[in-house]
């Protein structure tokens, strides 16, 4: 065999390398957006998740309403599921939380946004509304994920 013909066997040509790096990017976008799109799915699961009526949330402030007799109020918040409300006597032993592990700045949607809670809610009024903005993080939008349906 002659020099040429070893030298020539021995690498890839410019031509197989772009083939291939075309094969790789066709391929890449098909991929990457349904990988993107299953996060954003799997995100929206679990805020329905959170916001609905036998999540954690709702388990808590179940547990909270039968201890203390009444969701906390809307200025209240959330936050009464980690520590007492100043309205409540602690010396009456009524209040028995935390109602939820971590604290009231870790409660937040998988987008980050704080959930929105409303007592008495609007659309629930013997117990509260509780909803997060959604992808877009902004409230009151299609995308919005509530533990209500309006019809």
């Amino acid at each position: 065999m002659s020099r040429v013909n070893r030298r020539s066997r021995r690498g890839f040509t410019l031509l197989e390398i772009l083939i291939v790096v075309g094969i790789l990017a066709v391929l890449a976008a098909f991929v990457v957006p349904s990988l993107l799109g299953a996060s954003d799915q799997a995100k929206i699961k679990i805020a329905e998740a959170a916001v609905g009526r036998n999540g954690d949330i709702a388990n808590a402030l179940k547990r909270y309403r039968f201890d203390v007799g009444s969701y906390p109020t809307s200025e209240e918040g959330m936050e009464a599921l980690f520590k007492i409300p100043s309205g409540i006597d602690e010396e009456a032993k009524i209040w028995k939380g935390p109602y939820l592990d971590g604290n009231p700045d870790e409660l937040r949607d998988p987008w980050g946004e704080e959930f929105i809670y409303v007592a008495p809610g609007k659309f629930h009024e013997d117990s509260y509304d509780l909803s997060s903005k959604g992808p877009d993080r902004k409230e009151d939008t299609d995308d919005d994920i509530k533990n209500w349906s309006e019809k």
